[in-house]
């Protein structure tokens, strides 16, 4: 993974909003029509590193309008710090994560099925107080405070993923505010400022795919490589694909979404890469 200040960003393509936004259901705007004068915005969606402090600072033109961060619409955002708290409710569970840069409480909806299996489930990762974990989600306004939706946490496993993050970070916010060195900037290069990794693959974190299963791999690439409207694919068609039982789909589906690679769109078992 390249963490040197030539890296270079791009839109992502990955589509659906997933459920980040309201309680594992899709969201508002992709449920209107265009008559309704909101138009989907799945080809300008993005990923971006950042710090608290930034999503703390980051503006909002208007209610409706995508937070920006030095001036760029950021949709998705991702990382890392350290739970402080804990509190689980019905629909819901809220961490307050700290990374040194200030604190921000984020929210993660319980989908009561899910939520019984996972109480069973010993192999899922725990998320507990003072242990460090990545967060992918939305940033959201409610009630004057600011938090963020969160479709994904994992635990850190490698403690050289917190430095590194605070690097991806840097990079991207001076990507965004000075463009890169002259001499590093390809010929074409795509300098809008949005700033979705196309190398390092935040999905995958410090140990990429070499932390999950064969069957979880062949997903994987299948989700990276077959073509694709904006939510994804089914699991049935996954298994159909690659002529795998739908029981091995489903645990390396699990899989790639507790290490963050995929997430669900339109159902739990619909499923887009967040690294492509």
């Amino acid at each position: 993974m390249d963490y040197g200040y030539s890296a270079q960003y791009s839109t992502t393509s990955y589509g659906a909003q997933g459920g980040a936004g309201g309680g594992g259901f899709l969201n508002q705007g992709s449920q209107e029509s265009p008559a309704g004068g909101k138009q989907n915005q799945y080809g300008k969606d993005t990923l971006r590193p950042v710090t608290i402090k930034q999503i703390l600072d980051a503006q909002q033109p208007h209610p409706d309008a995508e937070f920006k961060i030095d001036g760029t619409e950021v949709s998705h955002v991702t990382f890392v710090g350290q739970i402080r708290n804990v509190s689980t409710q019905a629909t819901n569970i809220t961490y307050k994560f700290d990374d040194g840069t200030g604190t921000v409480e984020v929210k993660q909806w319980i989908d009561a099925d899910a939520g019984n299996a996972m109480e069973t489930d010993d192999s899922k990762p725990k998320l507990v107080e003072n242990t460090y974990a990545r967060v992918w989600g939305r940033m959201k306004p409610f009630n004057n405070r600011r938090h963020v939706g969160s479709h994904a946490i994992r635990p850190i496993a490698n403690m050289n993923e917190v430095q590194c993050h605070l690097l991806e970070a840097t990079v991207a916010h001076l990507q965004s505010t000075r463009g890169p060195p002259e001499s590093a900037q390809p010929q074409g290069a795509n300098m809008n400022g949005d700033v979705a990794q196309q190398n390092a693959g935040y999905g995958a974190g410090a140990g990429g795919m070499s932390n999950v299963s064969p069957h979880a791999r062949r997903i994987m690439q299948c989700l990276q490589t077959v073509e694709q409207s904006n939510e994804g694919l089914h699991m049935h068609d996954i298994a159909h694909r690659l002529q795998m039982d739908m029981a091995d789909v489903g645990k390396g589906g699990d899989e790639l979404l507790a290490q963050g690679m995929i997430y669900t769109t339109v159902d739990d078992n619909t499923w887009a890469p967040l690294i492509l």
